[in-house]
């Protein structure tokens, strides 16, 4: 089956990230997948949430936005609150990053990862883990010796990507167009290439079987490993 932009079903978009896109945050990528783009902005906090208070323990935490003109049509922003779409993505992008992370050597200290999608053409979500994970890896080189932490708090690469059924045939990293033509949509998210942190799948306009789960799954984690090996270019031969 020929996809809509010539790629082979097991092949990934381009990517490209661009690190210290903006240079007032504390670690930040520019991810782009194709067509989608995200900015990742990583910023330490004054102080951890009032219910870690007192218990050493530190907080990573994200965000996540649509800029207006992300879409065809223009995106309203968010003026009175998150969406129940856009707080599940953020919740989903916060405890992949938490995922990778040792929060007691962390401290009492509290870092958010932003990401505000400029332009999206299918799996926001993934790209704005990838490089929200780079800027988090970023930030913490930066700011460790400024809050006095030395041992390493990242323990693990963080990774993901999407993975479908359109037409019959499984897909990897679904554009917009295959996205919303897909039988089966998942995204999947790995830790060091390896085990599984999170798996979203839904048979959107049929049901999938144990066998059709393996393939998707077989198709995600080569391209994990894919990944990871570009985010590891950008942080360094050493998780900070």
């Amino acid at each position: 089956m020929t996809r809509i932009d010539s790629r082979n079903f097991n092949e990934l978009r381009p990517i490209r990230m661009i690190p210290g896109f903006v240079s007032s945050a504390d670690g930040s990528v520019l991810i782009e997948m194709g067509r989608t783009r995200v900015i990742c902005n990583a910023t330490l906090l004054p102080e951890v949430p009032h219910w870690l208070k007192g218990k050493g323990k530190g907080w990573i935490t994200a965000e996540y936005a649509l800029m207006p003109q992300s879409t065809n049509e223009r995106v309203d922003r968010e003026r009175k609150g998150a969406s129940g779409r856009t707080q599940e993505i953020q919740r989903l992008i916060g405890r992949s990053l938490r995922g990778a992370a040792n929060l007691q050597a962390l401290g009492e200290n509290a870092i958010v990862v932003d990401c505000d999608v400029i332009e999206a053409d299918g799996g926001t979500r993934t790209a704005s883990i990838i490089g929200g994970f780079v800027a988090l890896a970023l930030a913490l080189k930066k700011v460790k010796p400024r809050i006095q932490v030395n041992a390493p708090v990242l323990q693990h690469v963080v990774t993901a990507i999407s993975v479908g059924i359109v037409k019959g045939e499984p897909n990897l990293d679904l554009c917009y167009v295959e996205d919303s033509a897909a039988d089966v949509d998942m995204n999947i998210v790995m830790r060091d290439a390896e085990e599984f942190i999170e798996i979203q799948g839904t048979g959107e306009h049929t049901s999938f079987s144990k066998k059709t789960l393996d393939i998707l799954l077989a198709l995600g984690e080569k391209a994990c490993k894919d990944i990871m090996s570009m985010q590891m270019e950008l942080i360094g031969d050493t998780l900070p």
